[in-house]
């Protein structure tokens, strides 16, 4: 395993970051959080994943051809169509393919043929082969193909890995495996790669509402992303798949909410978008709000109840008091999915789905920085302060961002009772907003902007 030296140049990297956590650990103090006592007594302390997927067959089936024509409903999109999408290809080209770095990937149970699948995978879409590692800090339960849960924690591990993978092709993963779904095992899992000091970038995929975690709960998430911060690691979470709103804390309803650990103030949150690319060239066209009343659900975004506004965020005339989410976004379209082989699903071995959500986007975005930790040749760490800079300059930010300015993400969903709950969302526009926060990257300009502030520690223009 890599052995992540920390330069002097780095050291002072820290140093900027410890002034911004200061900030961040008094306004947790002042925000008087406390346990949260909800219907019935009952309080879950589990975090979910919802991948949105659906079946394309094989290689040649007519299903996973149809996805790929122009003219169809529904596309998919392979790996050379997100990477000129986002530009993210210009930056391979010139040999910045997360060489030496390194991105860990959380996720819950395991994927019994990851390996196989992500062999599969590279062959399909010509990628190198995978350095992967897989840690299990706790003996994990044994697997169970009919366990509803445990294949949904299959699926989001197979597309995490694949699609950090495809981003940056050269990277080192390590997925590191909890035993559950409980918040005190992934906590477990978290610590446990930051101890170990398993990466430079840390992906998760999964959250919960706010308010369905008690506050040791809530200072556990916060105590290791302190520690992670301060070792360089960069944080990234989904902002979730159900608009402004989470489940309740006995899974019967929804309501207004905010997610964690994406809210945490030290996690840089990643929303969703629905992009229209074309399916052979991969050409950037255009993207809204990813939004899909057909499977209720939309990026998730909004405002923190448990973190006021951090002070990167003071520049944002449209944010209170308040941590707002995401800070920026990826396709997340269920309709405009990316591919994935994936063996553990009903279809079995070999079968290709197209996957959508907020999960989705997030792993990518982990790529882009192992792409922009090679290219400024150190880890850059808590990366909100450099994005949120990029933001506050209009030259940077139209070169770095695709500014999403249309769509909102109202949603309604339905309760275990079959009402419906209705939430009313945000709306995008011009600049940060609680949809798809920046927007989605232009990678050949975002990563050298990033490396360049992290470089000069600048944090005025």
């Amino acid at each position: 395993m890599q052995n992540h030296t920390i330069s002097h140049r780095f050291t002072g990297k820290i140093w900027l970051c410890a002034l911004v956590l200061n900030l961040v650990v008094a306004l947790l103090s002042s925000s008087g959080t406390s346990m949260h006592v909800v219907a019935r007594g009952i309080t879950r302390h589990a975090a979910v994943v919802s991948p949105h997927y659906r079946y394309l067959g094989r290689p040649y089936d007519s299903l996973f051809s149809k996805c790929q024509i122009n003219q169809s409903d529904k596309h998919c999109y392979g790996v050379d169509q997100m990477r000129n999408a986002y530009s993210i290809a210009p930056l391979l080209a010139r040999g910045y393919t997360g060489k030496g770095r390194s991105i860990v990937i959380i996720d819950a149970y395991q994927a019994p043929h990851l390996r196989d699948d992500v062999a599969d995978f590279d062959a399909r879409f010509g990628l190198p082969p995978i350095n992967l590692n897989i840690v299990v800090p706790d003996k994990l339960p044994a697997w169970n193909k009919h366990d509803d849960t445990q294949q949904t924690w299959s699926a989001e591990i197979s597309l995490d890995v694949e699609w950090a993978h495809a981003i940056a092709p050269d990277a080192s993963i390590t997925l590191v495996e909890s035993k559950s779904e409980n918040d005190p095992d992934l906590i477990r899992a978290l610590n446990y790669t930051i101890d170990h000091d398993l990466g430079d970038i840390i992906s998760m995929s999964f959250g919960e509402s706010e308010a369905c975690a008690t506050a040791d709960v809530l200072k556990s998430w916060h105590k290791a992303f302190e520690t992670a911060t301060r070792l360089g690691m960069t944080l990234l979470a989904a902002s979730g798949d159900s608009g402004p709103g989470e489940q309740t804390c006995d899974n019967e309803s929804w309501n207004k909410a905010a997610s964690i650990p994406v809210s945490d103030p030290l996690v840089t949150g990643v929303g969703g978008t629905a992009l229209e690319a074309d399916l052979v060239t991969g050409e950037y066209q255009s993207e809204t709000v990813w939004r899909d009343p057909a499977s209720q659900s939309a990026s998730g975004g909004g405002f923190s109840d448990i973190y006021k506004k951090p002070s990167y965020q003071d520049q944002i005339a449209n944010i209170a008091d308040k941590r707002g989410t995401p800070d920026v976004a990826y396709n997340s379209s269920t309709s405009r999915g990316v591919v994935v082989v994936w063996s553990d699903g009903e279809h079995g071995p070999g079968s290709l789905y197209s996957f959508g959500g907020t999960s989705s986007g997030t792993p990518q975005w982990a790529g882009i920085v192992a792409l922009a930790d090679q290219y400024a040749n150190q880890r850059l760490g808590f990366i909100n302060p450099l994005l949120y800079q990029i933001g506050k300059r209009s030259d940077w930010y139209q070169s770095a961002f695709h500014d999403i300015v249309k769509g909102n993400n109202g949603v309604s969903l339905s309760a275990t009772d079959a009402t419906i709950v209705t939430l009313d969302g945000y709306k995008a526009g011009p600049g940060w907003d609680a949809t798809t926060g920046w927007g989605t990257p232009i990678a050949s300009q975002l990563v050298p902007l990033m490396a360049m502030l992290a470089a000069t520690h600048q944090t005025t223009p």
